[in-house]
């Protein structure tokens, strides 16, 4: 197993994998991940992105007892083995070019409805889920933070029971992982994860089929995420322990992720990962540099601490230049420009985050369209 330690030197990923991250490997045959997270009391700081507030444990990835691929629901990437993983990803692929091309004659939602449950914000959660699903043919239900007010006025699982007599189809973007574990357990129809303070997995989705197109493939590259420990770390390196790549994150001491999801990642011998506290060495030979903001909703009161922490984190041109001309740099947004990420690198050529944003729809209308089996 690597060792997480506060400084970590390596080499391209272009050389083969190491002996202690990519065990994967026999006779030349890929073994395909089988990987369950149990619920250790270890995550006690806030590391939550894209508008997240708090933090929490790895969850437990089986909720129905089924087989992967056979999941009723979409809640973490790890839940899947890398066939069902790519074959999301080629339909997305497929989907988004059959929307580009303004053909609309491929509505597999028409006559269905899906209820978007909202503890929080978001324009682009939003935004992908309701345009995407009426795209193709169907109609989403915005449920805002006053609409339900989830285990406060109302139960969870009386919520997903209810929802699940009217829709079709549930997304939730919410506080607490366990709240959606719970709708998935009470659900009777699919239930997609919009986000937690725990992990972001449509966002990875959307990260990997953007990473897919500029790149070509997501298999041997090397990504180098530079910030914060949050749950968009969590989400990579639950795709690490799936499909084989060179994950780093580099990140302030005391701001690393979750010690259990890095261990059950780097134990399932799929990918080479590293935790370090050297951006400058870790951007070294980059394919992509992912970065994103330092204090989330929730954290803003930490906002002085933290840009205070994070010195030396910035991705600037100086950095990138370190990655290299070939390296891309991606961000989930929002952005606070200045902050984690310069002006000139978001507007630089080989930035990709607003493909990468347009892929959020295309990755989650793949998801949707594997769980209703369509």
């Amino acid at each position: 197993m690597a060792a997480i330690s506060g400084h970590c030197t390596f080499r391209s990923h272009k050389l083969p994998l190491s002996s202690a991250t990519s065990s994967s490997f026999s006779g030349g045959a890929l073994r395909s991940s089988r990987i369950s997270f149990a619920c250790p009391p270890s995550v006690r700081r806030n590391h939550i992105s894209c508008q997240a507030s708090s933090a929490t444990s790895p969850p437990s990835s089986s909720v129905n007892g089924t087989a992967k691929g056979e999941l009723k629901d979409f809640l973490h990437i790890s839940d899947f083995d890398k066939a069902t993983i790519m074959k999301i990803l080629d339909r997305a692929a497929e989907v988004k070019a059959l929307l580009k091309s303004g053909d609309r004659s491929f509505l597999p939602f028409k006559g269905k409805s899906m209820a978007m449950i909202f503890a929080k914000p978001s324009m682009r959660t939003r935004v992908s889920f309701e345009t995407g699903f009426f795209l193709l043919g169907g109609h989403a239900i915005y449920l805002g933070p006053d609409d339900i007010q989830m285990g406060k006025r109302e139960e969870t699982r009386d919520v997903a029971r209810v929802l699940s007599r009217y829709n079709d189809i549930i997304m939730a973007r919410v506080f607490a992982h366990q709240d959606i574990l719970d709708l998935a357990k009470y659900a009777t129809v699919p239930v997609v994860n919009g986000l937690t303070d725990y992990n972001h997995p449509c966002q990875i989705m959307a990260d990997a089929l953007t990473i897919i197109e500029h790149i070509g493939q997501l298999e041997g590259t090397k990504v180098v995420y530079v910030g914060d420990g949050n749950n968009i770390v969590h989400s990579w390196l639950l795709l690490a322990a799936v499909v084989p790549f060179h994950f780093v994150c580099a990140c302030p001491k005391g701001f690393e992720p979750d010690k259990e999801t890095v261990k059950k990642a780097q134990e399932a011998g799929i990918s080479k990962i590293e935790i370090t506290n050297d951006p400058k060495e870790a951007v070294k030979d980059a394919d992509v540099v992912y970065s994103d903001v330092w204090a989330s909703m929730g954290q803003k009161e930490e906002a002085a601490y933290r840009r205070q922490a994070f010195q030396g984190f910035q991705v600037d041109e100086a950095l990138m230049k370190i990655a290299g001309p070939k390296a891309y740099f991606m961000h989930c947004l929002p952005a606070e420009r200045g902050v984690e990420v310069t002006d000139g690198v978001i507007e630089a050529p080989n930035s990709i985050v607003f493909p990468q944003a347009e892929n959020r729809m295309h990755a989650q209308n793949a998801i949707m369209l594997h769980l209703l089996g369509l």
